[in-house]
């Protein structure tokens, strides 16, 4: 060991760095075989050695990122985002910001103007329907609402305004005047609702793949020039650019034309559109992403009054989420009740007789999982065999067979049958490292069987149950395959609501919260888990 002058060797003492840093101060840097400095060559090598290691575990941490950390990503994502109403309804969102839910009245008309060109660009790309759909999850009967309109709003009475202009020039009538007209640097300024209504214009006739000077202008195009007329007169009249002469002449009339209502045609297709619920839950999901889903995973709601309690019919996530977590814990209380004895049976077996009877814990993973499954339906069921062999021994009567399917206690029979091979294993394996000797020299200083078990050779055991209990309970709390079908209406899951909304409801938000709820509390139960018990203990032999 140096002493406290000697540099920074005084704790770890003498590296062979020191030697290198010797040699360097004596006789300048010692060199490799190629003629580098010998430092820079091992660092050179190391960095290789560690490139090389990174490569091969590549695969490794691809596939967990793709199939693992990618999925959960999504999933978070999912769980809050809510673009539907803003991409849909831009135009829509923006004047729906001017309106007071708390007023009680529905909007304005230019918030039904604005609505009226965003539902006709998203009913030329069918796309109004998802809206309905997505909306539908927060307020009933919007999506069949979305789908009349859709269908209703291409009708509307705005080709007056249509003929008004041809009537007053036919260059109205030409795409080109169109065309140049919206080319002209500024034109947001003056006509923004017409050139907001142009670019929905200029993406339909693209996804027709149709010419934009050749397609005569639709009638929403007429209908929001005259808005803008009516509203910018005196930005029109300054206006300089092509086709003001033509622009001026048109705001000079516009004054003199029958106005048309688009509120009340919206109220002619269906007078919900006068009630602010429909239009407040347009503009409480406006954002792009929402709490809404997690509210509801919850049973809570958010409305445009703020957040509050589902009505208490729809209030069932709660619930199901402590029935989950219960029954979990009691299928993981009964592998272990029931897996401890067989492992410490196959442990204490000569290997011979042992080995025979681990192919019997084994032989339902060779078992499909709908087999087993449908094999209790048979068994438990109020006509199957094990109620038969009750009533024939007079312990139930006929009239009072036990209903044991489709309810908590048929939950928990099949998936403890299903589970208890994951508790045994990691038992065993542990169980297996334990020394017969300790037990015998306990009874050899005067204990009892029990006293020798409980004090020397439980203890021992206790990190194969840490181990089996989370693999069962984890395994468990996600399942949803046989809760779906001996369950009943008492003994599903969380998860069979999530594969509900994945695959029938199509609320993949919703779905994806739920899960997001469900991890977070097996992330918080696996904490616990490790204060009280310590991970560390867990062991698979």
């Amino acid at each position: 060991m140096t002493d406290a002058t000697a540099g920074p060797d005084v704790k770890t003492g003498p590296t062979p760095d020191n030697a290198i840093r010797e040699a360097e101060a004596a006789s300048g840097p010692v060199l490799a075989a190629d003629g580098t400095p010998l430092k820079r060559s091992l660092q050179r090598a190391l960095r290789r050695e560690k490139m090389r290691a990174l490569m091969l575990i590549s695969p490794l941490l691809i596939f967990i990122l793709v199939t693992f950390i990618a999925p959960i990503a999504d999933m978070l994502f999912r769980s809050v985002e809510n673009q539907s109403v803003s991409e849909t309804l831009p135009r829509t969102v923006v004047a729906l910001k001017d309106w007071d839910y708390n007023s009680g009245e529905a909007p304005d008309e230019d918030v039904f103007a604005a609505f009226y060109v965003d539902m006709i660009e998203a009913e030329e790309f069918k796309i109004h329907t998802r809206l309905g759909t997505r909306l539908n999850y927060e307020h009933t009967g919007i999506s069949s609402l979305f789908r009349q309109t859709g269908r209703a709003v291409g009708r509307f009475d705005t080709d007056e305004y249509t003929d008004a202009f041809v009537d007053l020039n036919e260059a109205w009538e030409d795409p080109v005047t169109w065309l140049n007209l919206m080319q002209v640097s500024g034109i947001e300024d003056v006509l923004p609702e017409t050139a907001s209504a142009w670019q929905s214009w200029s993406r339909i006739v693209e996804e027709n793949n149709d010419v934009l000077a050749e397609e005569e202008p639709e009638d929403f195009l007429y209908t929001t020039l005259y808005r803008d007329l009516m509203a910018n007169g005196d930005a029109v009249a300054s206006f300089e650019g092509d086709e003001a002469a033509l622009l001026q002449e048109a705001a000079a009339a516009v004054g003199e034309w029958e106005p048309v209502s688009l509120k009340e045609q919206f109220l002619d297709i269906d007078e919900d559109w006068a009630d602010p619920e429909i239009w407040g839950t347009i503009q409480a999901f406006s954002p792009n992403y929402t709490p809404g889903y997690f509210l509801n995973s919850v049973d809570l709601q958010m409305t445009a009054d703020g957040i509050s309690a589902q009505p208490e019919n729809q209030r069932i996530y709660l619930l199901l989420f402590k029935r989950t977590l219960f029954m979990s814990l009691m299928i993981m209380g009964s592998c272990i009740l029931l897996g401890y004895p067989v492992a410490y049976l196959l442990s204490n077996l000569p290997m011979r007789v042992s080995n025979v009877l681990m192919i019997l814990v084994l032989l339902p993973f060779w078992t499909s999982l709908l087999v087993r499954t449908s094999a209790w339906k048979v068994l438990l069921q109020q006509q199957g065999v094990i109620n038969d062999i009750l009533v024939w021994l007079g312990i139930v009567a006929d009239s009072n067979r036990l209903v044991m399917i489709n309810n908590q206690f048929g939950t928990i029979v099949a998936m403890t049958h299903i589970l208890l091979p994951f508790m045994i294993l990691p038992l065993y394996s542990v169980m297996k490292t334990i020394p017969p000797s300790y037990v015998r020299a306990a009874k050899s200083l005067g204990a009892t069987n029990w006293t020798a078990f409980w004090r020397v050779y439980f203890p021992q055991s206790v990190p194969g149950i840490g181990a089996g209990s989370i693999l069962v309970f984890i395994l468990a709390i996600g399942y949803y395959i046989t809760p779906e079908l001996v369950g009943g209406t008492t003994g599903t899951f969380i998860s069979n609501r999530i594969a509900y909304h994945i695959s029938s409801s199509l609320n993949w938000g919703l779905a994806a919260a739920l899960g997001t709820i469900l991890l977070a509390v097996v992330l918080v139960l696996y904490w616990v888990y490790d204060k009280i018990v310590g991970i560390d203990n867990v062991s698979l032999g």
